[in-house]
């Protein structure tokens, strides 16, 4: 089996309480911004979930990398964009789309980021 990667999320929709199923999503490493240009995308499954990343580099591996290059006290610095307005159609939803941007610390392993949305609001945490 495949080693998780070191970023997952997941979409709930808030209107109808299911899974936000078939919604595109893109992770960026902004900072540092020298480790590499590769970007992750994926499809959000069945259920709401992105369980693994595409991209010509290895998540884990730049993971990997980064840390390595890190002071102490600097952080990851990572960007998830979900492609919403494709989910709930053209001019139905406020948001386009949803960017989260969040800091990752050099001594955690795995981060995993729910996005709860709806058309006109969304939250988030930090999941487990």
């Amino acid at each position: 089996m495949a080693e998780r990667p070191f970023i997952t999320c997941h979409v709930l929709d808030t209107i109808t309480g299911r899974p936000g199923a078939g919604i595109d999503v893109k992770l960026k490493l902004v900072a540092p911004e020298h480790i590499t240009t590769a970007h992750w995308t994926a499809t959000t499954n069945s259920d709401g979930r992105v369980p693994a990343w595409t991209s010509s580099a290895d998540i884990n591996e730049v993971v990997k990398t980064a840390k390595a290059d890190l002071k102490d006290g600097d952080q990851l610095i990572w960007s998830l964009v979900f492609n919403t307005e494709a989910y709930y159609g053209k001019g139905k939803t406020f948001w386009p789309q949803v960017e989260l941007r969040f800091a990752a610390e050099k001594s955690e392993e795995h981060y995993h980021v729910p996005l709860l949305l709806g058309p006109w609001s969304y939250t988030t945490y930090r999941g487990s």
